[in-house]
C-alpha cells in the first residue's frame, strides 16, 4: 500500500527573504529582490544584475561562525534553510523519528564553486600548493550540504546529493517523496542550495547566451515577456520536511500540504536547449498529474512555472502545458516567481515548491511581475503583475534543467 506524504516544515534563504514569512510576503506583493551585483566588480562581464543574498548572518540560524568560515556558502545556506524547516516541523532524531528512517536529499547544481576559485588562485601563487586550505575538499564537494545537514540533525538514513542542473532540488524532493511513499523512510529533508553568483559563474552563463544583459534590475528577469533576453542568476537555498502522513498526525505536527505526485523525464535532445516540440516536458507534467489524481472537471490548478525568461524555454514550456492539459490549459493559474527571486539554479525548484505550498495554503497565486508585453507564443494566464485570489486545489511546480532534465512535483491542501 502506498503511503501518503505530508509537508511539515519549510525553510528558505533567498534574495526576497531569509525566512518563510518575508519570502512569501514579498512574492505576494510582487517585490523584486534582484539588484545590481555588489559582491564583486562587474566590469568586463556581460551581466551586472543578480539575486544576491543580503542581510544574512549564519549565527541567526544557529550556525557557528567558525563552521561558516570553513564551508562554502552553498553549505551554509543549506544549513540555514534546514534550520528553519526542522524547527517548524519539530522533528528530532531518536525522539520522534527513527534515525535510520530519517533521510536527507539535498542537492546543488554547481557545489562549492566559489571555494574552488579561491583555492585555485592560491595555488597559482609562488609556493602556492602549501597554502591550499585543508578544508578545500570537504568544503567544495557537492555532497557536503546534504552531509552537513544530516550530521547536524542526526539523519542516519539514506543521504543523497542529486545533481540535475536547474532541476536538482525538484528531483531531490521527488525522490524523497518516493522513498516515503514506498515505505523506505518516515521523514526526509529535501531541497537544494546554490552559490554561483561569482565572476566565473556570471561569465560562464553569460558567454553561453543564457543570462539577461539588462542593467535595470527590476526589468531583467522577464519570464514569458516578448522582450525577455535571458535569466538572472541568483543564490540561496530551500529545504522542505517531507513526512509519512500518519507519522506526522501521530506526533501532532502541523501539515502545510500533502505531496501527491512526481514526474521525471529526459529530453534526450540537447545539452542546453529544450526539446522544441515539448513532448518530454509535457510527459513529465502528465506523470505528476496522473499520480496526483488530477480531475479536469473539479481541480483548480496553480503552476509555479520554470519560467526562466530565456527565449527557448518559455515557448517550449507553454507548449508543454497545452499538451498536458489540452483544452483546460486556458483555465490554469500560472506564474514564474523567478521574475522576483531570479534563477537559483539547483535551489530554484525547492524555493518554488515552497511558494507552491504557500499558494495552496493561502489561496493566493503570486504574480509574474513586469509582464506588460507578453510573447504571443506564451498565451496562457501567467498572472501578470498582481497576485490573485483563487481556490486552488492542486499546485504543481516544474523545473527543466540543462541536459534535458525535467521534473514536476504536485501538492494538494492538507
Amino acid at each position: 500500500m502506498m503511503k501518503r506524504v505530508a509537508i511539515t516544515g519549510l525553510g528558505v534563504v533567498t534574495c526576497v527573504g531569509n525566512d518563510i514569512g518575508t519570502f512569501w510576503k514579498n512574492l505576494v506583493e510582487g517585490n523584486c529582490g534582484i539588484d545590481r551585483i555588489s559582491g564583486f566588480p562587474t566590469e568586463g562581464l556581460q551581466s551586472c544584475v543578480a539575486g544576491e543574498i543580503r542581510d544574512f548572518r549564519p549565527e541567526d540560524f544557529g550556525i557557528d561562525k567558525s563552521f561558516a568560515r570553513k564551508q562554502d556558502k552553498c553549505t551554509v545556506f543549506a544549513m540555514a534553510a534546514a534550520s528553519q524547516a526542522v524547527g517548524q516541523s519539530g522533528i528530532v532524531s531518536g525522539e520522534n523519528v527513527d534515525p535510520y528512517r530519517f533521510f536527507t536529499y539535498i542537492g546543488s547544481g554547481v557545489g562549492g564553486i566559489e571555494t574552488t576559485c579561491r583555492e585555485y588562485a592560491r595555488m597559482l601563487e609562488p609556493d602556492g600548493a602549501r597554502w591550499v586550505s585543508p578544508h578545500y575538499i570537504p568544503s567544495m564537494i557537492g555532497n557536503m550540504p546534504a552531509s552537513q545537514v544530516a550530521i547536524k540533525y542526526g539523519a542516519m538514513g539514506s543521504c543523497l546529493d542529486i545533481v540535475t542542473a536547474c532541476a536538482t532540488s525538484t528531483h531531490a524532493i521527488g525522490e524523497a517523496f518516493r522513498a516515503i511513499r514506498h515505505g523506505y523512510a518516515d521523514v526526509a529533508l529535501a531541497g537544494g542550495t546554490e552559490h554561483g553568483t561569482i565572476p566565473l559563474g556570471v561569465a560562464g552563463f553569460a558567454n553561453c547566451k543564457a543570462l539577461s544583459k539588462r542593467t535595470d534590475p527590476a526589468y531583467a528577469s522577464l519570464p514569458f515577456s516578448a522582450d525577455r533576453d535571458g535569466f538572472v542568476l541568483a543564490d540561496g537555498a530551500a529545504v522542505l520536511v517531507l513526512e509519512e502522513y500518519g507519522h506526522a498526525l501521530a506526533r501532532g505536527a502541523e501539515i502545510y500540504a500533502e505531496m501527491v505526485g512526481y514526474g521525471s523525464t529526459c529530453d534526450a535532445f540537447h545539452a542546453t536547449a529544450p526539446r522544441p516540440d515539448a513532448s518530454t516536458q509535457a510527459r513529465c507534467v502528465s506523470m505528476a498529474l496522473e499520480e496526483a489524481g488530477y480531475d479536469p472537471g473539479k481541480d483548480v490548478v496553480y503552476i509555479n512555472a520554470h519560467g526562466t525568461g530565456t527565449p527557448l524555454n518559455d515557448v517550449a514550456e507553454t507548449k508543454a502545458y497545452k499538451i498536458a492539459f489540452g483544452e483546460n490549459a486556458g483555465k490554469l493559474h500560472i506564474s514564474s516567481t523567478k521574475s522576483m527571486h531570479g534563477h537559483m539554479l539547483g535551489a530554484g525548484g525547492a524555493a518554488e515548491a515552497v511558494a507552491t505550498v504557500l499558494a495552496l495554503r493561502d489561496g493566493v497565486v503570486p504574480p509574474t511581475v513586469h509582464l506588460t508585453a507578453p510573447d504571443p507564443e506564451c498565451d496562457l494566464d501567467y498572472t501578470p503583475n498582481k497576485a490573485v485570489k483563487a481556490e486552488i486545489t492542486l499546485g504543481i511546480s516544474n523545473s527543466f534543467g540543462f541536459g534535458g532534465h525535467n521534473a514536476c512535483i504536485a501538492f494538494r491542501k492538507a
